[in-house]
C-alpha cells in the first residue's frame, strides 16, 4: 500500500519581528488524499507551503492542528514507511554511492550478504552500477540525485517523497532524470509525492497535480495523459499537455475557468 492523507492540517509559526513575536502562518487546513500507486505534484510559488506539508508528511516537521495518515496509521515522526529525496542529494561524502545506499539500509537494521546485494539492486535501477564505488566528489549532480533517489527506494517505503529533486540541475539533466523517475515508477508502482514550483514538470510527472498559494489547497488537477508518458519531447509539443499546462497555470493565478 502507499496511501497518505493530509487531514485538516494547519501549522504555524512564531517569529520575533522588531522584538515583537507574530504568528506566521505556513498552512491552513490542508486536506490532500494521495492515492496508492499514483505520482502527485505539489506546486505553488516559494513560500505557499508546499515543502512545509511535504516536510509534515516526512515526519520532519510536527502539524500545528489536524493529522497525517499513512496507510491506516497515524504519522508521529520519521518512519521507514516513508522515503525522502531533497533537493541536494545529501550523501556522505566518505562513502562510495553503493555505501550510501547501504547506509540507509543499515539504519533499517539490514545486515550480511543481503545489505550490498540489496543496495547494488537499486543503483542498477536507476542505472548507477557501474558508478557503485565511486565517492560524491567523482559524481556529477544527476549521478548524485539518482544515489539518493535509490538510497530512499532500497528501504522499500510505501510512499517516496520528493523536495524540488531536480530543481538545481540544468536543463537537460533534468529531463534525463524525469525519464528516469517515470520508468521508476512504471517498475516498481511507488507512491509519489513530488514538489516542483516547474509547471512542465508537473504535467510531464504527475497523475493529479495539487496547486497550492498562501498555505491553502487551491485546486486538484488530473492530468489525463496516458502512461507510459513515452517521449516526453513528444509529450511537450501535445495539444493535451499544453491544455494541461494552462489549467494550472490559471490556477496559480487564481482566473476562473471562463477566462481564456
Amino acid at each position: 500500500m502507499g496511501q497518505v492523507s493530509l487531514v485538516d492540517v494547519s501549522k504555524r509559526f512564531n517569529l520575533r519581528i522588531n522584538n515583537e513575536i507574530k504568528t506566521v502562518r505556513a498552512l491552513s487546513s490542508v486536506n490532500i488524499d494521495i492515492r496508492d500507486g499514483e505520482i502527485a505534484v505539489l506546486i505553488g510559488p516559494s513560500g505557499c507551503g508546499k515543502t512545509t506539508a511535504l516536510r509534515i508528511a516526512m515526519g520532519l516537521e510536527s502539524a500545528t492542528r489536524g493529522r497525517v495518515v499513512v496507510d491506516g496509521r497515524d504519522v508521529n515522526g520519521c518512519g521507514h514507511d516513508r522515503g525522502l529525496v531533497f533537493q541536494h542529494a545529501e550523501l556522505l561524502p566518505w562513502l562510495s554511492a553503493l555505501q550510501n545506499v547501504m547506509f540507509g539500509l543499515e539504519m533499517k537494521g539490514m545486515r550480511g550478504a543481503q545489505l550490498q546485494e540489496t543496495a547494488m539492486r537499486y543503483l542498477d535501477l536507476v542505472g548507477l552500477a557501474e558508478s557503485a564505488d565511486r565517492r560524491p566528489h567523482q559524481l556529477s549532480g544527476g549521478m548524485k540525485q539518482r544515489v539518493g533517489i535509490a538510497r530512499a527506494l532500497a528501504i522499500d517505503p510505501s510512499v517516496l517523497l520528493m523536495d524540488e529533486p531536480f530543481g538545481a540541475l540544468d536543463a537537460q539533466t533534468r529531463e534525463g532524470l524525469q525519464s528516469e523517475l517515470l520508468e521508476v515508477h512504471a517498475r516498481t508502482n511507488k507512491t509519489i509525492l513530488f514538489v516542483t514550483h516547474d509547471l512542465d514538470e508537473a504535467v510531464l510527472l504527475a497523475d493529479r497535480v495539487i496547486v497550492m498559494r498562501s498555505g491553502t489547497v487551491q485546486e486538484v488537477i488530473d492530468i489525463n495523459l496516458p502512461r507510459p508518458r513515452g517521449d516526453l519531447g513528444a509529450l511537450r509539443g501535445s495539444p493535451e499537455f499544453a491544455a494541461a499546462r494552462y489549467r494550472i497555470w490559471r490556477a496559480l493565478h487564481e482566473l476562473p475557468d471562463s477566462v481564456h
